[in-house]
């Protein structure tokens, strides 16, 4: 039996996740494809690593992140797709979490797509 200071913790931190998924349509979203293609094929550790990764960077008052079902290109799983307010959407595949930790790095934090793994990326259209 947990005790009420334990019970307590794990309120707040899934309270944090519920928070950091909830969407608003005027911050930048970040969805991770989480039908049963993208989680075979890796989609829970990518989108762990963007929520723990957008938390602790402190980026959760601009940037949502959140899952959906299935996006019908499951060849290319693990999806995610970036939408920026006034920007065309980015879609990302076959991603993996380091590939999630570089797309933070140059998208979401420096603003400049990592071309190399979109869907428009040689080899992958």
């Amino acid at each position: 039996m947990k005790t009420l200071a334990e019970l307590q913790a794990i309120r707040e931190r899934m309270q944090n996740q519920v928070n950091l998924r909830a969407e608003d349509h005027n911050h930048t979203r970040v969805v991770v494809g989480m039908a049963t293609c993208g989680i075979a094929a890796g989609a829970r550790p990518v989108l762990n690593t963007f929520a723990r990764e957008i938390q602790s960077r402190g980026l959760t008052d601009r940037i949502s992140v959140t899952q959906t079902g299935c996006i019908g290109l499951c060849q290319y799983e693990p999806i995610v797709e970036i939408m920026e307010p006034g920007k065309d959407k980015i879609t990302y595949v076959k991603m993996t979490p380091d590939k999630a930790l570089e797309v933070i790095e140059r998208h979401l934090a420096g603003g400049h797509p990592v071309e190399k793994y979109t869907m428009g990326a040689s080899g992958l259209k």
